[in-house]
Formats: C-alpha cells, structure tokens, sequence
C-alpha cells in the first residue's frame, strides 16, 4: 500500500484534510522564499495535533534548503519534528551533522530529469532513511521544488532501493494513481498539486489526492 506526504501545509483546515484522509506524513516548509514558508514556532502550534501514533496521526517532517546549524537548532528544538527533509545541495556529510545536531531522520531529495541523475541515489543510500526522487525545477527557476514540474516515471520502474522512498513532483489527484503504477513508488508526496494557488492548499484537493493514492 502507498503512503503519502501532503507538504507545504500551513492552514489548520488543510492538515485536518490530510490527518482526516490518512496522510502517513505531514510536511512543514521552513524556506523563507518559498510560498509555502512557515516559521517553526507557527509550524509547531500547527502540527502538534499531527504528533504520535494510530488513526488520525502523522510523522511531521520539516523541509528545510541548505539550512545553517542555527536555523536546524531552532527547527528541533521548537518543532521536534520526525524527519529533516534535505531540498538543497546537501552532501551526505552534512545529513550526518543534521542528524546528530538534530535528532530527527532524514528524508533526501534528489532532482531527476535523466537516467544519470540517478547516480547520487547510490551514495545516498546509507545516509538517507528515504529517498525523495523530484522533477529537476525549470530553468531559471530559484525554487528547489514545489513548481508543478514532473519527470519520466519510468525511470523508476523496476528499480529497488534500501528504504522505502518516495516519488515526487507535478503530482496531483488525476495523475498520481498513473505514477504509482509506473514507478512502483511505496510512498509520494505533493504540495503543489493540491493547492488552488501557489502556497494556498485546497482541502477537497487534498482529500481527493488522498483516496487517489489509497485506491491506486
């Protein structure tokens, strides 16, 4: 069965969206110029109801862009969040000094256009708990994701991973039952797919996405 994320949450109505629809994860962005950005104070009094285990709970995840060790200090110490979602040029050094400055596992996302960006897969195996395979941005954009692009799932077909890892980018209620079947992805994620508006999440999206992934 596929699990997902439902990312870039901000709205109490929208994380009760994705607890109600059973997202596994929960995802807090904590990237000042994304449109999604919440700070980890606002971001802990929000997804505190997401925290624990059974129906209707969630695993927070806090997404972060090559943030410094004080802003991932804030981060644990303020939203304590389950995993550390690593969206920029990150090395699997700087995962280990995130991991133990903060606590949290790791979530890796990986740009993919071709069969060669796959290569960093191998090396981020041992350090990553789960793999994040997203669409490579448009040219010119200065966002790491969360821009509607999506690549070939096919790339993807066939292919085994040391974790459970998710497949990510253009993804949306019409399409992502057709990525799980092609890539064969245990989890996904989306945030841009279930908004109405750059940064403004659709709780019918978000419900809709949700049972997309949970018949696919």
């Amino acid at each position: 069965m596929t699990r997902a994320k439902i990312c870039g949450l901000t709205t109490p109505d929208t994380l009760d969206a994705a607890l109600a629809g059973g997202a596994a994860f929960v995802g807090a962005v904590v990237f000042p110029r994304s449109p999604r950005h919440i700070a980890p104070l606002h971001a802990a009094t929000l997804f505190e109801r997401a925290r624990g285990q059974g129906p209707g709970k969630a695993r927070i995840v806090a997404v972060t862009v090559d943030a410094d060790d004080a802003l991932l200090t804030e981060i644990a110490l303020i939203l304590k969040p389950d995993l550390i979602q690593l969206h920029g040029s990150e090395t699997p050094a700087r995962a280990e000094q995130v991991r133990v400055l903060t606590g949290a596992g790791i979530i890796k996302a990986l740009p993919i256009r071709a069969q060669e960006d796959f290569d960093d897969a191998v090396a981020w195996e041992p350090f990553a708990d789960h793999l994040m395979f997203d669409a490579k941005p448009p040219e010119g954009s200065d966002l790491p994701g969360g821009v509607g692009a999506r690549f070939d799932w096919t790339l993807l077909a066939g292919r085994a991973f040391r974790h459970p890892w998710f497949v990510a980018g253009g993804l949306n209620p019409d399409n992502v039952g057709e990525a799980v079947r092609i890539s064969g992805a245990p989890l996904v994620d989306v945030s841009s797919g279930v908004e109405s508006a750059p940064g403004v999440k659709d709780p019918a999206r978000i419900a809709a996405f949700l049972e997309a992934v949970r018949t696919a």
